[in-house]
């Protein structure tokens, strides 16, 4: 009889590795097949974005949000400018511009999960769900390109306000046509996955996420949810935000805690965020007269910190044949406004989890300190936990299931 031994033996996994997220490095320890440890190693695509925002204003600082998850841009922004209208103390809820940005964040998290789980199920091996999601991510930076000029950095959002030049009510029927299309492309996704043997096999109790280290490692989002935690703060009174208030919809919670739940979970907020994306635009459309411009309408209902330092937010034709309101319009963009003396922390629930910004201001036009809140940084950290007694092959599995990006845990 031949005596056999298994091998103990340090591997690297990345940072080039195509299933790595981008910049991602693993230092594996195995033991055979089976992972006794996962030390990762990040930092790769560091930029100091926090530090670059505090030597801008604050509207110039905008942009960086869209480079830190850029998966899902515009959900950054949100947090941005509401951290900066509650410094400013001027909350809207049920506004126009609250309305739409709902509509654009439901349309990120579609966005996000599209890519996700296509990516996910290519690395795993089924190669036709991620034709159908990459078709629908097409249309989704269609809509992106309408209302901002960009595909995928928007710099979209404006504190108090949006960027109106492209809103209008064809925009509105070509996301309610897309939403039903989109809902069809989703079915078929599901379908596919869920039936298919492997697919199971390769996720069902794979990567258990126990409700006690959900809390210990500051899990959020889908993560938290998939281990049975009630936690979404679209629905918690004290951090609702936007127009989520006025809204019916439903949150998922799983049982098991394995990617598989997972899976489930972002599948269902997929059909959750075109049922939010429907209901808004319904709202929107019936709460605005279709033959006048959204864009007068709503600048004229507008009472947000520009009226409260004398600054008029005019149609774009009044802007620009009159001096005195050009020259207004240019300092406001060029050197910004001063916003208040504060502290405040605000954070939305984003595609990947709580995604949050501190914004510290000292009364001038630059922030005194900006940080932000990464989810996808906490869920990295579970990585070792989650992926110990696992075989080598399952790491697809868990950093798939993870769903994390590089841009906002490194910054």
């Amino acid at each position: 009889m031949n005596n056999t031994s298994i091998k103990s033996f340090t591997l690297n996994f990345g940072p080039q590795h195509p299933a790595s997220h981008g910049v991602l490095r693993l230092i594996l320890q195995l033991n055979g097949e089976l992972i006794e440890k996962a030390d990762c190693h990040i930092g790769f695509l560091h930029r100091g974005t926090e530090k670059l925002i505090e030597n801008r204003n604050y509207l110039q600082s905008l942009p960086y949000l869209d480079r830190l998850d850029y998966v899902s841009m515009m959900s950054q922004e949100h947090s941005y400018v509401l951290a900066i209208e509650s410094l400013l103390q001027s909350d809207h809820y049920s506004s126009p511009y609250s309305q739409i940005r709902v509509i654009f964040d439901e349309l990120t998290r579609l966005l996000n999960h599209y890519l996700g789980i296509a990516t996910h199920s290519l690395d795993i091996g089924s190669m036709s769900p991620a034709f159908w999601a990459f078709e629908e991510r097409e249309k989704i930076m269609e809509f992106y390109e309408r209302v901002s000029g960009a595909r995928m950095h928007a710099a979209f959002f404006r504190p108090n306000t949006l960027d109106w030049s492209g809103i209008n009510y064809q925009l509105f029927l070509d996301i309610i046509y897309f939403c039903r299309n989109s809902f069809k492309a989703i079915t078929e996704i599901y379908t596919l996955l869920s039936s298919n043997k492997i697919w199971k096999l390769r996720l069902v109790n794979i990567g258990i996420l126990t409700y006690k280290d959900c809390i210990k490692y500051g899990a959020s989002g889908v993560m938290s949810r998939s281990s049975g935690i009630k936690h979404d703060l679209r629905f918690i009174s004290s951090h609702c935000y936007s127009f989520y208030w006025f809204l019916k919809f439903n949150s998922f919670i799983g049982k098991r805690g394995d990617c598989f739940d997972r899976f489930i979970i972002r599948i269902r907020e997929m059909y959750e965020s075109i049922n939010i994306i429907t209901q808004t635009i319904n709202n929107l459309i019936t709460s605005i007269n279709t033959t006048e411009s959204i864009h007068n309408v709503n600048i004229n209902n507008l009472f947000n910190y520009i009226f409260l330092n004398n600054i008029l937010l005019d149609s774009k034709i009044t802007k620009f044949n009159n001096m005195e309101k050009l020259i207004e319009h240019f300092k406001y963009y060029s050197t910004g406004l001063d916003i208040p003396k504060g502290f405040i922390y605000k954070s939305i629930e984003a595609p990947k989890g709580e995604f949050g910004v501190t914004l510290i201001s000292d009364g001038s036009q630059y922030p005194y300190r900006c940080k932000f809140k990464s989810s996808a940084y906490n869920h990295l950290s579970i990585l070792s936990k989650l992926s110990h007694g696992h075989m080598f092959a399952d790491m697809i599995t868990l950093l798939g299931s993870l769903d994390i990006v590089f841009g906002e845990i490194d910054r």
